[in-house]
C-alpha cells in the first residue's frame, strides 16, 4: 500500500508551532478562557520561543534521529495538556508537580478515574490530533540540520524570541495576577495556566517544584482592635483578652535571619483574635469531630438525612461557609485540622509527618485532660494519614488494615460509616472520662453509581423516586450512610448518658467534584458558579441542651480549629494560626484554590479579577486590592509553615 506523501515537505520548525499553537487554544476553549485577549499573544510569543527550542534540538541529529525526537516531544507535549484537562475534570482543580505526592489516590481510585477519562475522551481525541497528523505526515517533515556554522546563527533567534516573550509581559504588570507577577511574583497554577499558557506553566512549576520558590512576604498596618465586646456599652463594658500566648518575638528576631526572621516579624505584627462570650462556651463537655468524605449542603434534606438536617439547623448554624475544594481530601482535612491554607507545596512535608505541631488537635486536647481517638473507616495508610495524624498528636490512630478490620468489613468499597461508629464507640463513650474523637469517613466517596458503590447500592431505594440524574441520586444514596451513623451516634450517646455533655462537629473535606457543577446545580436551592459558591456547604457545631445560635460572618475549614479550641475554653495563639475563630469579631474570609475569595463585603473572582459586593455593602477604595495581599500572605505563610518547619520555634 502506497504511504500518502504531500507534494511538498513541511518545516519542522512549523510542525511544532502549529501543534502546540493548535494545543493551547483548545485548551483555552475547554477552560473557557477569552481567545482574543493580550493574554494569548503572551502565550504565542511564548511558543514561538518554545518552538525554536524543539526545532534546534532537532537539528542537531540525524534524520533517522529526529523522526523519534519530534513525536517524542509532540506527544510529551500533547499529554501536558491532557493531563490539566483530564485532572481538571475530574478533582476540580489543576495539576501541579507538588501532587506527584498524591500518587496513592491516584492508583486507590484508578476505577474511578478511567471512568471519567472515557467521559473526557472526546477532548482526548481532540488533543491528540496533531499526534496522529505527525505520524501521517512523518515522510513530508523536513528538519533543516544545522551546520556548527549555523548553529550560532540560529542561537540569537531563540534569545530574541525570548525577549519579545519577556517584553510582553511588561504589559500590565502591575495588575492584579497579572502575567508578570505570575511568570516571577506568585505561585498560583490555574491563573498560570489561562494567562500564561499550559507548556510555560507547567516548566515553571517543574522549575519551582524541584529549586524551591518564596514569594515575599509582606507586612501590613494591622490596628490594634478594639476590646471591647459587642455586648459591652460605655458605662459597663466587656472587655476581653486576646488569645494569644506570652511569646518574645523580639528575642525570636534577633536570632534568626532569611526567611524564618521575616516570618517572625510577620507573626509579630499580628493582633490575634479577642475572646469573646463564647470562650470556654463548651469547655467541660466532650467533643466529636468529623471530616465527612464529599459532604456538601445538597446532602442535607429533612426527609432524606433527618438526623443532618437537625444537626445543620440546631446548635451553631453558619450560614455562609465554605469548604474550598484544593487537592481534593488530603487539601480539605489539612484545612481542617491545622487551620491553615492547603497552599501549593503542602502535600510532601504534610504527609511526611515530621513537622512540628504544638496546636496539633490531638496534643491540644490531650494536653487539657481529654482522652483521644481517631478513627477511618479505610486504609489507615492512605495519604499516610497515620503519619500526619501522629504529628498532630493522635497516638492511636486505628483504620482498615492496623486493627480496625476487626471489626468492620474492610472488604467491600466504600466502607460503612454504620459499621464505623458502631464499632468504635464504648472505645471513648463507656471510658467514664472527657473524650475526643476524631472520625474521618468514607461512605459519601465517588464515583457515584449503583455498580461499584456499596453505599449508594445500599440506600438506592430509598432514593429512586427523586427527580434527578442518576449520579445524583447515588450521591444522595451514600450520605444516607453519613446520616444513619451520625443517627446512631447520637442513640449510642443517649443510651449512655452523655448526649447533653457531648458536642458534634462537622465539616466536608471537599464538594462532590465528581459529580460535577451541573449535576450539584440539580439539588442546589441557588444555583452554584464553579469557583466559589460550589464549595458553599454547613459546618455543624452541635449540642443537644444549646439554644441556636444564627452565625452570618463568612467561615471555611481552616476556621473550624480555632473555633473549637476557644469555645473548648483551650490555650493557643491566634496569631499563629492562619484560620480565625469565627465567633470571634474577626471579619469573615474564605479563601478558595485560584485565590479567589469571600469576605463578609462581596466575593472576589481572581481569574477575572472582578470583585462583587454583597447587597446593601459599600466597599472603600482599595480594599480588593488590601484583601488581595491579606489572601497571598496567608497562603504564603501557610505554605512556609510546613516547609520551613516553622513551628518548632514555639
Amino acid at each position: 500500500m502506497k504511504k500518502f506523501k504531500l507534494k511538498k515537505d513541511i518545516p519542522s520548525f512549523w510542525v511544532f508551532l502549529i501543534a502546540f499553537t493548535y494545543l493551547e487554544l483548545v485548551f483555552k476553549i475547554v477552560a473557557k478562557v477569552n481567545i482574543f485577549s493580550l493574554n494569548t499573544l503572551n502565550n504565542l510569543l511564548f511558543i514561538l520561543f518554545f518552538s525554536l527550542v524543539c526545532q534546534f534540538i532537532v537539528s542537531l541529529f540525524s534524520s533517522k534521529i529526529s523522526d523519534i525526537i519530534l513525536p517524542v516531544i509532540v506527544i510529551m507535549v500533547t499529554i501536558f495538556y491532557s493531563i490539566q484537562i483530564v485532572v481538571y475534570n475530574i478533582f476540580g482543580f489543576y495539576f501541579t508537580f507538588s501532587l506527584l505526592g498524591a500518587t496513592n489516590q491516584v492508583l486507590e481510585f484508578a476505577g474511578d478515574m478511567f471512568r471519567l477519562i472515557w467521559q473526557n475522551v472526546l477532548y482526548l481525541i481532540v488533543l491528540f490530533i496533531p499526534t496522529i497528523l505527525v505520524f501521517v505526515l512523518n515522510r513530508n517533515i523536513k528538519y533543516n540540520h544545522l551546520s556548527s556554522k549555523k548553529i550560532w546563527l540560529f542561537l540569537p533567534l531563540i534569545l530574541v524570541s525570548y525577549g519579545l516573550f519577556a517584553i510582553s509581559l511588561l504589559i500590565g504588570k502591575s495588575t492584579e495576577a497579572s502575567p508578570y507577577k505570575l511568570y516571577y511574583e506568585t505561585r498560583n497554577m490555574e491563573l498560570s495556566l489561562k494567562r500564561l499558557g499550559v507548556v510555560d506553566s507547567m516548566f515553571l512549576d517543574l522549575e519551582r517544584s524541584i529549586f524551591g520558590f518564596n514569594e515575599k512576604i509582606t507586612i501590613l498596618d494591622n490596628g490594634e482592635e478594639q476590646v471591647v465586646s459587642p455586648d459591652g456599652n460605655e458605662e459597663n463594658p466587656i472587655t476581653y483578652e486576646y488569645n494569644n500566648l506570652d511569646y518574645d518575638f523580639s528575642s525570636l528576631i534577633s536570632k534568626a535571619s532569611g526567611t524564618v526572621k521575616s516570618m517572625h516579624q510577620y507573626f509579630e505584627n499580628e493582633t490575634g483574635t479577642l475572646q469573646n462570650e463564647y470562650t470556654g462556651y463548651f469547655k467541660d463537655k466532650n467533643l466529636i469531630l468529623f471530616m465527612a468524605e464529599s459532604f456538601n449542603e445538597i446532602a442535607v434534606d429533612p426527609k432524606l438525612t433527618p438526623t443532618l438536617y437537625k444537626l445543620v439547623n440546631n446548635g451553631f448554624v453558619f450560614d455562609n461557609f465554605y469548604t474550598p475544594t484544593i487537592s481534593s481530601t488530603i487539601g480539605g482535612e489539612f484545612q481542617e485540622v491545622t487551620g491553615l491554607v492547603a497552599a501549593d507545596g503542602f502535600i510532601t512535608p504534610w504527609k511526611a509527618g515530621t513537622n512540628s505541631f504544638p496546636f496539633g488537635l490531638g496534643t491540644m486536647f490531650k494536653k487539657a485532660g481529654f482522652l483521644t481517638h481517631a478513627y477511618h473507616d479505610h486504609s489507615y495508610t492512605f495519604q499516610s494519614r497515620y503519619k500526619y495524624l501522629k504529628a498532630l498528636g493522635f497516638d492511636n490512630f486505628l483504620g482498615c488494615k492496623n486493627g480496625l478490620e476487626t471489626r468492620i468489613n474492610c472488604d467491600i468499597w466504600p466502607e460503612s460509616d454504620v459499621e464505623m461508629i458502631e464499632a468504635t464507640f464504648d472505645d471513648y463513650g463507656t471510658s467514664g472520662k472527657q473524650f475526643f474523637t476524631y472520625y474521618v469517613t468514607v461512605s459519601g466517596h465517588g464515583g457515584y453509581a449503583w455498580s461499584g458503590n456499596n453505599m449508594s447500592k445500599k440506600h438506592r431505594l430509598e432514593v429512586a423516586d427523586l427527580p434527578y440524574s442518576e449520579d445524583v441520586k447515588a450521591y444522595l444514596a451514600a450520605q444516607i450512610e453519613l446520616d444513619k451513623a451520625l443517627e446512631l451516634l447520637i442513640q449510642k450517646l443517649s443510651e449512655a448518658g452523655i448526649l447533653d455533655d457531648t458536642v458534634i462537629a462537622l465539616v466536608g473535606d471537599h464538594y462532590p467534584y465528581m459529580l460535577g457543577v451541573d449535576a450539584v446545580n440539580e439539588v442546589a436551592k441557588t444555583p452554584k458558579d464553579a469557583v466559589i459558591e460550589i464549595n458553599h456547604s454547613n459546618f455543624i457545631l452541635w449540642n443537644n441542651k444549646m439554644a441556636k445560635v444564627k452565625v452570618s460572618k463568612v467561615g471555611s475549614q481552616i476556621d473550624v480549629l480555632p473555633t473549637l479550641y476557644n469555645i473548648f475554653g483551650l490555650k493557643y495563639d491566634s496569631r499563629l494560626i492562619i484560620g480565625k475563630d469565627i465567633l470571634s469579631t474577626e471579619p469573615g474570609l474564605a479563601i478558595f484554590d485560584n485565590r479567589s475569595w469571600v469576605s463578609d463585603k462581596g466575593s472576589y473572582y481572581a481569574a477575572s479579577s472582578k470583585f462583587v459586593p454583597r447587597d446593601g455593602v459599600e466597599v472603600e477604595d482599595g480594599y480588593v486590592s488590601y484583601m488581595n495581599k491579606v489572601v497571598g500572605n496567608k497562603i504564603n505563610m501557610s505554605k512556609l509553615i510546613l516547609t520551613e518547619n516553622y513551628y518548632q520555634y514555639f
